[in-house]
């Protein structure tokens, strides 16, 4: 049956269903690329939620590991048990699942990243061993615009050197995650460099305010507690990043603004309650009046809700991503490298700061400084942003000359050290 249907059979591959909006982002851009060069495609997902994937985009989906496919015990032991055995099985479901595809691409996401807690045999090891296993049985793999970091822990730097030395084709977001992985033993030397996935999905239309009188601030906030160098002080962190969050969101609101709060992931939603709750003891009056908050499913959703937005203060990578992209001026509270560099890019380096580091009073000063001066950066950013798209479009004749063996010849020569 095979030998008479010769449609390439792809599949993406990640942390998708999960609800994290950054990631979601990134397959979208990647879908709609497939699905617009390669119609006759047959697609498939091999994701951490195949059932809230399939729901939500109609396309078959596996689970990555054993252990999501079957679930926790019902009791502490049963569920490190049932972890244990899993890694094992793995080794045997992997291949079998592998084979089942032609093309399998990761689409973008900090794969090779440790700004946040992670553990070695979670999602590294799995990332690790489809690669592996699609080396063996002849599958293209590729790792398309993702982020990276040097890892510190050898076990996590070996896990990803490994993985991407075997893969078909690899491309990143930012310079420092391809410099990241040549630190880490990886020759990136035929390697490219193009702008996040997310600035390749389409830009929304402006809604109506519905005060044109108030200004509206999209806050984006996370559940921030640190890396693995943190996790003896994980909840301190927390504490206190979200008591200036909350602080801040005061202070707006005294101000006059109207809020819409958003996020990048479910476990964000700790955050926002944060933020009610202080203005319902605080502010009881003004906080249904300020404060607004809508669920977006997608990354798409996000910047639906954030076109109504006239600044945005934002700490998640891809709300970042999201505001920039529609031309809004930003600033962030960064957690890692790749936010100072994107900002830097934009030209909007000192409307940021470190959020491990978080000053309010620092952060009013810029808020204030960077509404002042909206009329001189919106003209840049959407200059920038014209750049990256067209840097994408490149792209895709490169992906579809790489990975399908078809498409045009790259139509203009992508420049390395700009990161284009």
């Amino acid at each position: 049956m095979r030998a008479a249907d010769t449609s390439p059979r792809v599949a993406f591959f990640g942390l998708l269903g999960s609800g994290n909006l950054g990631n979601h982002g990134s397959f979208d851009a990647m879908l709609a690329y497939v699905r617009n060069e390669h119609p006759e495609a047959r697609i498939s997902c091999v994701c951490s939620d195949p059932e809230e994937l399939e729901r939500q985009y109609g396309i078959p989906a596996k689970a990555i590991t054993w252990y999501q496919q079957h679930g926790p015990g019902g009791s502490r032991p049963e569920t490190v048990a049932r972890k244990a055995f899993g890694k094992v099985a793995d080794l045997a479901r992997m291949p079998r699942l592998v084979r089942n595809y032609d093309i399998v691409i990761v689409p973008g996401m900090g794969v090779f990243e440790t700004t946040l807690e992670l553990r070695p045999w979670g999602w590294p090891y799995a990332m690790f061993l489809m690669v592996v296993c699609a080396r063996l049985a002849g599958v293209r793999t590729a790792f398309v615009n993702v982020g990276a970091n040097v890892a510190r822990e050898q076990s996590l730097r070996r896990l990803f050197s490994w993985a991407a030395r075997l893969a078909s084709y690899r491309s990143y977001r930012d310079q420092y995650s391809r410099e990241a992985m040549r630190t880490m033993g990886v020759d990136t030397s035929r390697d490219e460099v193009y702008p996040d996935l997310a600035f390749g999905l389409p830009d929304p239309e402006r809604p109506a305010s519905a005060d044109p009188s108030r200004r509206t601030v999209g806050l984006g906030v996370m559940a921030y507690r640190g890396t693995n160098a943190d996790r003896d002080r994980a909840e301190e962190i927390y504490a206190t990043y979200t008591a200036k969050i909350v602080e801040f969101a005061r202070w707006l609101v005294d101000e006059g603004y109207r809020i819409r709060l958003v996020t990048g992931d479910p476990v964000d939603q700790s955050v926002v309650e944060a933020v009610y709750d202080d203005l319902r003891r605080t502010r009881p009056d003004l906080v249904d009046d300020r404060l607004v908050n809508e669920q977006a499913e997608t990354l798409g959703e996000l910047m639906d809700q954030l076109a109504g937005v006239d600044v945005v203060v934002a700490s998640r990578y891809h709300n970042v991503v999201s505001a920039l992209k529609l031309s809004k001026p930003t600033v962030s509270i960064s957690y890692g490298t790749k936010s100072d560099l994107l900002m830097q890019d934009m030209q909007l380096a000192e409307f940021r700061q470190p959020i491990q580091s978080l000053d309010v009073a620092r952060l009013i000063d810029q808020f204030r400084a960077l509404e002042s001066r909206a009329a001189d950066v919106v003209p840049v950013m959407r200059a920038r942003n014209a750049e990256y798209a067209a840097a994408l479009e490149r792209q895709y004749d490169v992906l579809s000359a790489a990975l399908f063996g078809a498409g045009r010849a790259p139509r203009v020569a992508v420049d390395r050290e700009r990161g284009e």
